[in-house]
């Protein structure tokens, strides 16, 4: 499975706002302290790090003065590791989170946003910090990786590491996927070969070439076997949360399938029809007809995957349009 696409982890982002809303304010909530603003760069990184040990997809922490100055140096999570070009003294006052951090006094979130320091879709959750008096003491600001926060809320981070395996043994499969289409192709070639000189001797009978097009329906159905599985499980991203991902792929299996045994029933059709095999014809019908309903399966199949899924995202709108409502 390939890496989420940004299109995909703002969509994952859309099903789960409530929840990392609530978990991230939660987090800074309880890792927000006015004391900060008088430790020292040590003291602050030896606290971050104990925060970073239970929520591995915090990126970046720094805070921020009254006026949206940062006056510390962007303290980073040990899973970045480029560096922060911007820190101490770096103008904030014009980014989302101070803005709206300024006009409220509860913790505030953004919404998703290219990091300059990752090139990856994160958040940023910050809270403003008062004096005894009221007033502002500053902000403390944390940068949250948008990918890996759905990972851990899913339960998705042990499967991640082990897709490099998983990708690695999915391409050997489709390397010999293609190897036997390869040789199926070569096969059909020599048979090619065969009926074109059978057409220049005399004393040898004109072979109709059956034996091609059965090679060549072969090596298709299985040269588009291992294109699908490139596709599916190496290529492009696959939500096996989601049963959309899962419906696609048995789709596109079954419809191969189909395919090839479709034109394997046509192919003892012809046969029966040119050397008068009954036999050979009843079985084709059998074929077909099992094709038929293979092939009504699927559209049930998938009208009753589709109908879930609609009512499924009904359901989720519904509860947004509720959130957005008591929000």
């Amino acid at each position: 499975m390939s890496k989420m696409s940004h299109i995909n982890v703002i969509e994952k982002y859309e099903e789960h706002r409530l929840a990392i809303h609530h978990l991230l304010a939660s987090i800074l909530r309880f890792f927000a302290d006015r004391k900060m603003f008088e430790q020292s760069q040590e003291e602050l990184v030896a606290q971050f790090n104990s925060l970073y040990d239970y929520y591995p997809f915090i990126s970046l922490f720094y805070l921020l003065d009254a006026d949206g100055k940062q006056i510390t140096a962007c303290i980073k999570g040990r899973h970045v590791k480029s560096h922060a070009e911007m820190g101490i003294g770096a103008d904030r006052s014009n980014r989302p989170y101070y803005l709206a951090a300024l006009n409220s006094d509860n913790v505030v979130i953004t919404e998703p946003y290219l990091a300059s320091v990752r090139r990856e879709l994160c958040l940023s959750a910050s809270v403003k910090m008062l004096n005894d008096d009221d007033s502002i003491k500053g902000y403390v600001v944390l940068n949250i990786d948008l990918n890996e926060t759905l990972s851990f809320l899913t339960g998705d981070s042990r499967r991640i590491l082990f897709e490099p395996y998983f990708k690695a043994m999915y391409s050997f499969i489709v390397l010999g996927l293609f190897s036997v289409a390869g040789v199926l192709m070569y096969t059909a070639a020599l048979e090619c070969i065969k009926v074109a000189l059978s057409l220049f001797s005399a004393h040898q009978d004109i072979e109709i070439p059956f034996g091609v097009v059965i090679y060549l329906t072969l090596a298709l159905a299985i040269f588009d076997l291992g294109k699908t599985t490139l596709e599916e499980e190496v290529l492009l991203y696959k939500d096996i949360l989601r049963h959309s991902s899962t419906r696609r792929t048995i789709t596109r299996f079954i419809a191969v399938i189909i395919i090839a045994v479709s034109i394997e029933a046509l192919l003892m059709i012809f046969k029966a029809a040119l050397h008068g095999g009954g036999e050979q014809l009843i079985e084709a019908v059998w074929i077909i007809i099992a094709t038929s309903l293979l092939l009504v399966s699927l559209g049930v199949y998938v009208y009753l995957g589709s109908r879930a899924e609609a009512i499924l995202l009904k359901n989720n709108d519904s509860m947004k349009i509720k959130r957005d409502l008591t929000e």
